[in-house]
């Protein structure tokens, strides 16, 4: 994973410095569908929350190829269904940074993948009889392997559907089982500041 990052900024350097024509400041934010995977016994009873993400992002961009690195607030977690029971809520808050490799095909359309490292900020469970503070319960880091496509108008608006597929167990062993995140986001962003083509 640190080759992967080090590769990446390596790529955005040499596109800043060598033939860049474009640099762009933004805002983006949208839903976010996210589960977990866990090999614990109740695994197949885990379904999607929606939560939202919201952030801001840069991108240094050349012909075909651009780096974007973001930093986005981001709700994460899943519902647990029992039959004939209230659903258990799980809520987790993370300030994620990705650090996206574009790669550009026709009229803004691009293909995107690089890693994504998540600092949790908060984590809390809804059971029937309240709600319970997890956060120990959890890593404090998550990484994960983001993979998507998206759009980049030419009046600055940006469209984005992303896959984020956590690599990384986030159960501190408190409970048995691995848990990885799993979170599909679609974002819409804008351009504050552009300069070059």
């Amino acid at each position: 994973m640190k080759k992967i990052i080090i590769t990446l900024l390596f790529a955005g350097a040499s596109l800043y410095s060598f033939g860049q024509t474009q640099f762009a400041i933004g805002i983006k934010g949208g839903p976010n569908f996210a589960n977990i995977n866990t090999d614990a016994s109740a695994g197949e009873n885990y379904n999607a929350r929606t939560g939202f993400h919201l952030g801001a992002f840069a991108l240094i961009k050349g012909e075909r190829v651009g780096f974007q690195p973001e930093v986005l607030f981001s709700q994460q977690g899943s519902k647990l269904k029992y039959s004939g029971n209230p659903d258990i809520k799980t809520n987790f808050s993370y300030m994620n940074i990705p650090l996206i490799l574009k790669l550009y095909t026709i009229a803004g359309i691009n293909l995107q993948v690089g890693p994504q490292i998540g600092f949790l900020t908060s984590a809390k469970q809804e059971l029937p009889t309240g709600t319970q503070d997890i956060k120990d319960d959890l890593k404090k880091t998550d990484i994960s392997l983001a993979l998507g496509v998206g759009w980049d108008l030419p009046f600055g608006l940006t469209i984005d559907g992303r896959y984020n597929w956590g690599l990384s167990d986030i159960n501190s062993g408190a409970a048995p089982g691995s848990v990885k995140n799993q979170v599909w986001q679609f974002s819409v962003g804008y351009k504050l500041f552009r300069s070059g083509n």
